[in-house]
């Protein structure tokens, strides 16, 4: 008894009906995205304009997209598992097979945890982007955790599948789907943010003469610092030279009488390391 796993612990009733409860539970999560992406994209035509609006359309239709892909794989997931329950279970009800196949089952429930998990955070991080006050680093990530749970369904499923089956084909073509829309995400996510920073940086339209003097004033100075930066780099870079040129035994004294005279071959015993071949 203790060595059994904690999930045989569940009732057979129970396990069978949390993988429907889980599948539901994530196309509901998935519809409530698509939803709130339209709300957000009602939003952004009414509180931005110009460039950023343009930048928040693109991100929103690209997440909008993607949500439709990944409504189709859940869908398409749940009618694999039906068709896996029907041909392996026999004379068993379905709460049997879901029981009997404990491991598999808390797999198949993991990963419709992790999709809408996924398509959840995707939202919440672009509403954050839209509004200016998240990263579009999140959106990213978010994306990229999306493509991973969605190998993770599909690995799922394909355990109890057959080869032949059509549904699984299907899923397999929804979870590439789901893999384009992602990158397409990321892609818009990357290029409006080059767009946004590009435009805040350049963008001196609204400035008034005096916030103009002070952040001609401000950029002077941040000027004057990156170059006391390099200057002192360069001095970094040009000691460094020297010390490589002493251990390497291309540094010669000069002599007694002005005038210089050829470097002493390198002692093999005293040097760490070869000698660099000096140019003429």
């Amino acid at each position: 008894q203790e060595l059994r796993p904690k999930s045989l612990d569940i009732k057979q009733e129970e396990l069978g009906d949390m993988v429907e409860k889980e599948m539901a539970s994530t196309s509901e999560a998935i519809e409530d995205a698509v939803r709130r992406i339209e709300e957000m994209m009602s939003q952004a035509r009414n509180e931005s304009s110009g460039v950023k609006l343009e930048v928040n359309e693109r991100i929103l239709n690209s997440c909008t997209d993607l949500m439709k892909a990944i409504r189709l794989l859940v869908t398409t997931s749940t009618n694999l598992q039906k068709e896996i329950v029907e041909s392996g279970r026999g004379a068993a009800t379905t709460q049997e097979f879901y029981a009997k196949n404990s491991r598999w089952t808390e797999g198949l429930i993991s990963a419709s945890k992790a999709v809408g998990w996924g398509a959840t955070q995707l939202v919440e991080s672009a509403d954050r982007v839209v509004l200016h006050t998240g990263k579009y680093e999140e959106l990213i990530v978010c994306s990229h955790e999306i493509a991973a749970s969605t190998a993770q369904l599909v690995a799922a499923s394909k355990v109890k599948a057959e080869k032949s089956s059509r549904n699984l084909a299907r899923l397999q073509e929804c979870s590439r789907n789901v893999n384009e829309m992602a990158a397409n995400v990321v892609a818009s996510t990357k290029s409006g943010q080059e767009q946004i920073e590009e435009k805040d940086t350049m963008d001196f339209s609204g400035m008034s003469l005096i916030k103009l003097k002070k952040e001609e004033m401000e950029t002077q100075v941040k000027v004057l610092e990156l170059e006391k930066r390099l200057e002192g780099e360069r001095v970094r870079l040009g000691e460094l030279r020297k010390q490589h040129y002493v251990l390497a035994g291309g540094c010669e004294d000069a002599a007694e009488d002005g005038e210089a005279r050829p470097a002493p071959a390198p002692r093999r015993g005293i040097l760490k390391k070869p000698p660099i071949a000096q140019k003429p």
